[in-house]
């Protein structure tokens, strides 16, 4: 039977996890991250954790991770782009307001504080800073929570 305090990962891997605290930590080890450019696949938290590498999907679940095992509710959300990537960002809630963990090669797109009402509001946040290469704003929809 699967330990369900640690959620299939080993216990070193998990107390690394919930040493992750408060959430702008979390955020920090993703920055501390290599990006991975050419996308070779989607890691799971433990990859990310060994290889030090990441994409926006494995930062979104990684952070997700960290979340759950600090007793918080695993939630990502997709931002949904046209003529552009679409980007995955874990959400989060403190005092009962909003705010993300992402992994990003653009700053913009990453961390946002705790102080948006809804996941509208913090889905708004982003539009200012998700552009193409043609410098469109490309952010359509958000995936419903």
């Amino acid at each position: 039977m699967r330990d369900m305090t640690t959620f299939g990962l080993t216990p070193r891997e998990a107390a690394s996890l919930r040493r992750l605290t408060p959430e702008w930590r979390v955020q920090q080890f993703l920055d501390d991250t290599t990006y991975d450019l050419t996308g070779a696949g989607c890691r799971s938290p433990r990859r990310v954790l060994r290889e030090r590498t990441a994409q926006c999907l494995d930062g979104a679940l990684f952070a997700a991770a960290a979340l759950r095992l600090q007793g918080q509710r695993p939630l990502i959300m997709d931002l949904e782009a046209e003529r552009d990537d679409d980007h995955v960002v874990a959400v989060f809630q403190r005092h009962g307001h909003w705010g993300a963990i992402a992994r990003s090669n653009y700053s913009g797109l990453r961390f946002r504080e705790p102080v948006f009402r809804t996941l509208r509001e913090l889905a708004l946040s982003y539009f200012e800073a998700y552009f193409n290469l043609r410098r469109e704003k490309t952010l359509r929809r958000v995936s419903k929570s």
